[in-house]
């Protein structure tokens, strides 16, 4: 008998009349003759509750005891849609991520999964059980702790377990019915996506597009668990079909870009005059890797000396402050002359598997952005992406312009 993973995000269950629509899109799966495990999110607005309810409960909370409170949105919806399930004449049980077990690393609020026993779910679906399990959340063995994986978790839970009980596919539902050429807000040109790379979605997701969680993307791409997003807003029994995301050799027709994607959270961060030496970027960028800040963009401009050199970079917008705090404190060790910093600054990316087999495709881009007035801070590029740093008033005119430039737009 085939097996099918469906994932449901927070907008999904928001609440019990969405849950009886989640349980009709279940009802149509097991209907077809699949074993059906269910992966679900905390209704819509409660983990921020929760987490709201952890800081207010100390400044400096204990992370495990974190990962207990956090993890109950996703108990409550489990249980609720297992009851629904039932209610519809479906056998059905909710399963808790330490009792399948999902078995994680011990970072509390940020684990990965190190394996998944599948025993206990091949045992229900011997019974014809459907499998409702609480996603973002495992144990780690050693401790026996409840552990989360962090926001967007969810999607990760559903995409490892796909690869745990050897399911044909996972379906992570949605509030949109697949993934764009770009942001369909900004672009309404922009156009439903039939199948997707997963290296083309990896980059999108870490790029700025919201569809996905990253170590989802990461998970279903190690393991060729292929992959649809779907929308849980569809009528259940006339769903659309949503976008594919699988292996490269399963896309027939590879356009050269496949869709551009922006980030808002980012910042600036400019160190002038800096010696020109050995160790100088070691003693700048290791105490940001010590401090788990990621850094991204990053452009180094020799002065007509060669003694001293302008360096800029990029970080999350969340971590500018701590950023800067550090650089300003190791001012001395790194020799620099000023820092500066800029919060309003937008990343704006375009990404496509045909970059490979194509020369000049950036160089197009440069171009069309300086004829609309868009001056570039940054840039970094890889084999199926690049980015540019922009001002971020321009971010919709950057975003259209590469839109209509690479023939995304909609025929």
């Amino acid at each position: 008998m085939a097996r099918l993973v469906m994932k449901f995000g927070g907008t999904s269950v928001a609440n019990i009349e969405r849950i009886k629509n989640v349980a009709r899109h279940v009802q149509r799966e097991v209907a077809a003759g699949q074993d059906v495990a269910v992966v679900v999110s905390a209704m819509s607005g409660k983990t921020n509750e929760l987490v709201a309810w952890c800081k207010e409960g100390a400044a400096l909370y204990d992370p495990r005891e974190y990962d207990a409170v956090v993890a109950s949105g996703e108990q409550v919806t489990s249980g609720l849609l297992a009851i629904v399930l039932q209610d519809m004449g479906i056998k059905a049980r909710s399963w808790q991520g330490w009792q399948i077990p999902i078995r994680t690393s011990d970072a509390h609020g940020s684990a990965r999964i190190e394996a998944i026993d599948p025993a206990a779910l091949n045992e229900g679906f011997a019974r014809g059980e459907v499998a409702v399990i609480a996603g973002f959340q495992g144990v780690h063995a050693g401790t026996g702790r409840l552990t989360t994986l962090g926001r967007g978790g969810s999607d990760t839970s559903a995409v490892a377990v796909a690869a745990a009980i050897g399911a044909d596919r996972c379906d992570i539902y949605t509030d949109v019915d697949g993934v764009y050429t770009t942001d369909p807000r900004i672009v309404s040109k922009a156009r439903r996506l039939d199948r997707v790379a997963f290296e083309e979605m990896l980059e999108m997701a870490s790029l700025g597009a919201k569809v996905l969680q990253v170590r989802s993307v990461e998970v279903a791409m190690v393991h060729k668990v292929k992959t649809f997003v779907r929308s849980s807003f569809d009528d259940p029994a006339d769903p659309k079909p949503g976008t594919l995301i699988c292996d490269e050799e399963d896309i027939v027709e590879q356009q050269v870009v496949t869709g551009i994607a922006y980030s808002k959270d980012e910042a600036q961060i400019t160190l002038r005059d800096v010696a020109d030496k050995p160790g100088v970027a070691a003693a700048i960028f290791v105490p940001l890797a010590e401090a788990n800040i990621n850094v991204d963009m990053i452009i180094q401009v020799v002065s007509d000396d060669a003694k001293t050199t302008d360096l800029t970079f990029t970080v999350p917008t969340a971590d500018y402050e701590r950023a800067r705090k550090i650089l300003e404190n190791a001012k001395v060790e790194i020799g620099y002359a000023g820092i500066h910093g800029a919060t309003d600054v937008v990343k704006v990316s375009a990404i496509g598997i045909g970059m490979r087999s194509h020369a000049g495709v950036a160089a197009r881009a440069f171009k069309a952005l300086s004829d609309k007035g868009i001056n570039i801070r940054a840039i970094t590029t890889s084999e199926i992406k690049f980015s540019v740093l922009i001002d971020a008033e321009y971010t919709e005119l950057a975003v259209r312009t590469l839109h209509t430039l690479y023939g995304l737009d909609k025929v």
